[in-house]
């Protein structure tokens, strides 16, 4: 092929269709039954909630909610104030790669490692959002400035200094790339936070999940609405003028009794994490065998199942993300059509993975199917909002088709490439999400590291946890070299 557009064209088509192949043959692997007895009358009892939501038998919700938006804010402006100066040395290896493992590791993993170190103390939260936060804004933000322009700081930069150029040439230029990043992660932190309550921290989590486990779906409806309109609202109630007095009544908010001990600290780092045959004195004879144990009993397991689950889910949400987008494009619906479509897509990708699937293994009870469809439906709504946006600057004749003939022959070649590049780049991020499903009994490495930590095997569930972020590592960089190779690419403030 001489043409290249033609020549990517093609390859496109061949790399969906063998990550299709690889989810077929995954399928034998997977566990997608229902187990309950009455799946669809549990459902009924579910939406039956919907018609009659009501907070009277919640304690305390208001106090929750403001409990989230607390803990995002600082953990979101922790990360974000953290994340930029370590943008400015990104290009050294070791911060480079410290940052990845450090992200690559859920938000609830970290959670669970401080709650061992610090109990429900807030600091237990706030790291939990704010550690791996940091890390994620430190490799957007160098991004952000290598990609920038830097015409206006090379030609001040040696009359002025270079701290004086950056701070007056690069940053004013690139603050609203800064600004549009951290918002979004701001709506990020909050479905973050929320889920941090399914841990024992008293955000809207908390709440939910009893609600859910005593089957007060009216309840559990006031909940997700109330957290719906957090999250519509947020370019209203969060403006910056605002912001200042927002932090400094989150401290107050999030404070309780609870207090640090630092004989915890001083044994989860010396005895709890230790190898249990090093803490006992044995050779390096019992050591093997207690790793090779956990690698063939639990780290093997949990890594195949994490690996067949997300690659079902990213199939699926490509698939969703196909099949979604035209609901928000001015290509095919007109102003109320794309006003329901936006409703739809907003309700969909604000719900965190983790509640949807927590609600579907509610129903279905537990297998790889709720995970799948959790996976999809949230991450596909986020392509499916991006790719919508995207689809209306493409210019079309005046005599172009009309409905399926001008989705499938001029908008989906056209926006193709920026799709697969939206969904290689999700990959990571479902493969993290994956691994956390676990803790809700699918037999993920997330299962493994929720019961070595239920066990009070620390060591066992620090080692998960490291192979866990090792794992997320190489599927990330598999992703890069595969967006690198297909030239599949997009601006930094769109990746997450």
């Amino acid at each position: 092929m001489n043409n290249p557009a033609i020549y990517h064209r093609s390859a496109h088509w061949k790399i969906s269709w063998l990550f299709v192949g690889i989810a077929i043959l995954c399928l034998p692997f997977a566990d997608l039954t229902i187990n309950t007895y009455d799946p669809m009358a549990e459902l009924g009892r579910l939406f039956s909630g919907l018609l009659q939501p009501s907070i009277a038998a919640i304690e305390k919700p208001f106090e929750a909610l403001l409990q989230t938006i607390s803990f995002a804010l600082l953990g979101v402006s922790a990360g974000s104030v953290c994340g930029f100066f370590l943008a400015l040395i990104f290009r050294f290896r070791l911060v480079r790669v410290s940052c990845a493992l450090i992200r690559a590791v859920h938000e609830l993993f970290w959670a669970l490692i401080f709650l061992q170190i610090f109990g429900l103390h807030p600091l237990t939260g706030l790291l939990a959002l704010g550690l791996p936060y940091a890390a994620t804004f430190a490799k957007v933000y160098a991004e952000i400035l290598e990609v920038g322009e830097r015409r206006a700081y090379d030609t001040i930069r040696h009359s002025a200094g270079i701290s004086s150029a950056f701070f007056y040439a690069r940053i004013p230029d690139l603050w609203q790339h800064f600004v549009t990043y951290t918002s979004y992660r701001m709506e990020c932190g909050l479905r973050s936070s929320a889920v941090l309550g399914f841990v024992g921290l008293p955000t809207l989590g908390y709440y939910l999940s009893t609600a859910f486990l005593e089957g007060q779906y009216a309840e559990v409806w006031a909940l997700l609405i109330m957290f719906y309109l957090l999250i519509a609202g947020l370019r209203y109630w969060l403006h910056p003028k605002l912001l200042p007095f927002y932090l400094l009544a989150a401290p107050f908010i999030i404070a309780n009794d609870s207090t640090i001990t630092f004989d915890n600290i001083v044994r989860f780092f010396t005895q709890d994490i230790v190898p249990a045959p090093l803490r006992n004195g044995e050779g390096s004879a019992a050591l093997w065998h207690w790793f090779s144990e956990l690698l063939m009993q639990q780290a093997l397991p949990g890594i195949v199942n994490t690996l067949v689950l997300t690659q079902l889910a990213l199939v699926v949400t490509g698939v969703i993300a196909l099949l979604w987008f035209p609901l928000i494009s001015g290509l095919f619906f007109g102003r109320f059509g794309r006003s329901t479509g936006h409703f739809f897509l907003v309700v969909m990708r604000s719900t965190p993975e983790y509640i949807l699937a927590f609600i579907l293994l509610t129903l279905w009870g537990p297998s790889m199917l709720p995970a799948v469809v959790a996976l999809a439906l949230h991450n596909g709504a986020i392509i499916a909002h991006l790719i919508g946006r995207y689809s209306e600057a493409l210019p079309l004749r005046i005599d172009a088709s009309r409905g399926i003939n001008r989705y499938a022959y001029e908008v989906v070649p056209r926006v193709y490439s920026q799709f697969l590049a939206y969904l290689f780049y999700r990959w990571e991020i479902i493969l993290r999400e994956t691994a956390i499903l676990g803790i809700l009994g699918i037999a993920t490495l997330g299962f493994y590291i929720d019961s070595a930590i239920q066990d009070i095997r620390l060591d066992r569930a620090m080692l998960l946890i490291a192979i866990t972020a090792l794992l997320n590592v190489a599927v990330d960089s598999l992703s890069r070299v595969i967006r690198s190779r297909f030239r599949l690419s997009m601006s930094p403030q769109q990746t997450r």
